[in-house]
């Protein structure tokens, strides 16, 4: 039988499609480590169209999520960097609102000794701009759309946006929402002017975080 290598490593492949997803090209590696264990990779573009960029789970949980960029349509890549601990977590899906702004859908999970506790196996949002990633600020808030009642056993998430006025998101996702029961899959909507509404209200808790945005400040 085969052997578990020492240090543990993750390779990162990246395979492609011409033909919307009927054909793929062979899976190349683009990024390898043993220092941290990125995975789970979530794309978005920027929005004038010319940049890709990767959010990356980070599954050692020794820092936070990272993320890495392309200028040449996954020809190559930058080499990852730690995002802000506002943007950790897992399986990041991607989608922009009608007003530019940029909704990241995950599951909170956060490095040991760095904990966002309100949103630590949840299933979160975070919302901001493509620019906040690109210069690793920690974005305009994040919010728990839904109250996983087990663990971290949520969040695989679909995130879609709907043609209408308001550019309602739905997210639709599995999770414990009902102590003692099995998990089952729920879809909530909201629309951002929503959030934006709530939260001049006060109806949100300042997170105080470090110069950089990594850590939670002592």
């Amino acid at each position: 039988g085969g052997k578990l290598a020492k240090p543990v490593q993750f390779r990162l492949f990246q395979t492609n499609t011409d033909d919307g997803g009927l054909t793929w090209s062979f899976p190349r590696e683009i990024q390898k480590g043993s220092e941290v264990h990125l995975c789970e990779p979530g794309l978005v573009r920027s929005p004038d169209g010319k940049q890709l960029a990767v959010l990356l789970r980070e599954n050692k949980r020794v820092k936070n999520s990272h993320i890495m960029f392309s200028d040449d349509e996954g020809k190559t890549w930058s080499e990852p960097r730690e995002l802000p601990i506002t943007l950790t977590g897992d399986r990041h899906t991607c989608r922009y609102g009608k007003d530019g702004r940029l909704v990241i859908v995950f599951r909170g999970r956060y490095a040991k000794g760095n904990v966002l506790p309100q949103t630590d196996g949840e299933c979160v949002a975070w919302v901001g701009t493509y620019e906040d990633l690109a210069e690793g600020r920690p974005g305009q808030y994040i919010l728990r759309l839904l109250d996983n009642k087990k663990g971290h056993d949520t969040t695989y998430p679909g995130v879609e946006v709907l043609p209408n006025e308001i550019g309602t998101f739905v997210v639709t996702t599995y999770g414990h929402w009902e102590e003692g029961e099995a998990p089952y899959i729920v879809s909530t909507r909201f629309y951002l002017e929503e959030l934006d509404a709530l939260a001049k209200l006060g109806q949100c808790e300042t997170i105080k975080l470090s110069d950089d945005g990594k850590r939670v400040a002592k």
